[in-house]
């Protein structure tokens, strides 16, 4: 199998759908216009289909390789890739200019970003946790901080890390231990172990720098203890290169189910010499700056994967032979059909295709609203632009892996025993993706955080603003009749999503269990009705580009996929509606010994 990049697809998005030549009165969209955005993604596509897939067998097959020195080696091929990947430039596509970027807006490098998850998980994790480092030094660090580091971080000449959990807890980090002892020159010595630090040691690049939590001497315990502080591998010298070996080492890999080609390191801090950034007891405020930026990628690595693995079983089903239609032979000289003529293949199949088309539109839309809260040249725009990225955020995480991770079940379905053995790429799909379900913050967590921090921020100001766009929309296109059944299906999902809202608010707050039974539910139905939005556009920019005369195939298979949707997906909602609004009673009822 070989992956083709949706270049096609992210074309009719940004141009077709969300126009986006027309922000190009704001600084960032400038120079990117959409023969220029076209020939990014088409270059994207050759380097992510021919440079790295062909490693991401490689990778899951060899895996990294510790040595008692306490370095890692990367699977064959990752070191002549990133090498590649740097003198191209591809890091540097909307990192700010500042420090060497191209300065082009999240919503075009998106693309890059899913070709390279889908291409190869495990490899596109080392500059993705890069760029989160830069993001977190760039908000909170100091001047001189960001004139060392951030310049060779956006260009992944140096790598980066966050160096959060430890052995004994996990998402509580009020419970680290840690410590951080302040020296007479301005710096701290760090002592503490951290483990499962994607990147924390590996062959690619010529620094590491380390952003770790901990907690200086004498401050109080739990989260307002912590500060943030970065931590190099190898100490900058006077000319900002890698100098004198930092104390602080990789001890040993994880053995893990999946994205073998990715180093998840054991790292103990011995006194390693790191520096605070920003202020002492507002490390976890710039860590979450990471962690977000993290979970938006994780977002995407559930799309990239339930793409390559639907591509992988696309392929299959037109090529393997079993059986015959149920409304007659489809294949008569051969001896069997292909196994896409029968219909619960074609389930599993479309399912997925309509989860991810309408999964990477609400990807690229949210990341346009990233932009305009950056640049927009209104206070209003930009308010509802860092509004919803904080709603969203959680969404996209949770619901774009939860997802992803059934399509790739679902292509291994299609494969039959041959995906069970590893002999074909969806069984490294189904494990790459898994734990995507998992880091940077469960799927429960982030159900938790949209139901318990996210509705009810500025008064539930961002849920509103969305409530009203989506009126809005179904208001303005309610006499369309070629739009109706989108229209139709969004009515329903909206006014169920407020429905369950309402109940959260009525419920939650008088037990909080409530709203922690609610939570995942909530969070799938808000990831439905999201989708359902995102097909409703979709489906009118295709109606239009239909009756404007355009014969691309393109068009006609958004409404059929669209339509799909509507009739096989969306009517989920109805059912996580009915089980949030259950509330926790029968959830919590079994005593913890009776389990």
């Amino acid at each position: 199998m070989t992956y083709q990049p949706p270049v096609r697809d992210y074309v009719f998005l940004l141009r077709d759908v969300l126009q986006i030549e027309k922000y190009a009165n704001l600084l960032a969209f400038a120079d990117a216009s959409m023969d220029v955005v076209e020939q990014i993604l088409e270059e994207a596509g050759k380097f992510t289909a021919e440079v790295l897939a062909p490693l991401n067998g490689v990778g899951d097959k060899e895996g990294c390789a510790w040595s008692p020195d306490f370095s890692v080696k990367t699977p064959t091929g990752f070191k002549g890739a990133w090498d590649k990947m740097v003198e191209a430039g591809w890091p540097l596509l909307s990192a700010d200019p500042d420090f060497g970027g191209q300065g082009l807006p999240r919503v075009v490098s998106l693309g890059y970003s899913e070709m390279s998850s889908a291409a190869n998980m495990a490899f596109s994790m080392y500059p993705g946790l890069t760029h989160g480092a830069y993001a977190a030094l760039r908000h909170g660090g100091s001047d001189e901080q960001k004139a060392l580091y951030l310049p060779k971080m956006a260009a992944c000449q140096w790598g980066g890390t966050m160096n959060l959990t430890e052995p004994h807890c996990g998402t509580d980090l009020g419970l680290l231990r840690t410590k951080a002892v302040p020296q007479a020159d301005g710096s701290y010595r760090l002592s503490g172990q951290k483990i499962w630090i994607s990147g924390g040691e590996q062959d690619l690049t010529e620094n590491i720098i380390h952003l770790v939590i901990a907690r200086i001497e004498g401050a109080p315990a739990g989260t307002k203890g912590i500060s943030l502080f970065v931590v190099p591998k190898y100490l900058p010298d006077a000319d900002g290169n890698p100098g004198e070996r930092n104390s602080v080492n990789c001890l040993s890999l994880e053995e893990k189910m999946g994205i073998h080609g990715n180093s998840t390191c054991v790292i103990s801090h011995e006194e390693s010499k790191g520096w605070l950034v920003g202020e002492e007891g507002k490390g976890l405020a710039l860590m979450f700056v990471m962690m977000n930026e993290a979970r938006l990628g994780v977002g995407m690595q559930g799309l990239g994967q339930a793409e390559a693995a639907y591509q992988a079983a696309a392929e299959f089903a037109k090529e393997r032979l079993q059986g015959r239609s149920l409304t007659g032979p489809k294949n008569p000289d051969g001896p069997a059909d292909p196994i896409i003529v029968h219909p619960d293949v074609r389930r599993m199949l479309m399912t997925s295709r309509a989860i991810i088309e309408g999964g990477r539109a609400f990807m690229v839309w949210t990341a346009l609203h990233g932009d305009l809260a950056a640049g927009a040249p209104d206070e209003a725009t930009r308010q509802k632009g860092r509004d919803y990225m904080a709603l969203m955020t959680p969404v996209l995480k949770g619901f774009l892996t939860d997802r992803g991770f059934q399509v790739c079940s679902d292509a291994m379905q299609v494969h039959g025993g041959s995906g069970f053995t590893e002999h074909f790429p969806v069984s490294q799909y189904l494990r790459d993706c898994r734990i995507a379900l998992i880091y940077e913050g469960t799927n429960g967590i982030q159900a938790l955080d949209l139901v318990g921090r996210k509705l009810p921020a500025e008064g539930g100001r961002a849920i509103s603003t969305f409530f009203g766009e989506l009126d809005g929309f179904i208001s303005a296109n309610a006499g369309d009749e070629g739009l109706k059944p989108f229209v139709d299906g969004l009515s329903t999902a909206k006014g169920q999503l407020q429905e369950a809202t309402m109940w959260l608010m009525q419920n939650g707050m008088a037990n909080p269990d409530n709203a922690g039974a609610a939570s995942t539910d909530y969070l799938q139905l808000f990831g439905l009705t999201a989708l359902a939005y995102m097909w409703a556009m979709m489906a009118q920019t295709a109606n239009e580009k239909i009756a404007a005369g355009e014969t691309d195939p393109i068009y006609a298979n958004k409404l059929t996929v669209g339509r799909y949707y509507l009739d096989r997906v969306l009517p989920e909602t109805a059912a996580h509606l009915a089980k949030l609004k259950t509330g926790s009673a029968s959830m919590m009822a079994l005593a913890a010994d009776d389990f």
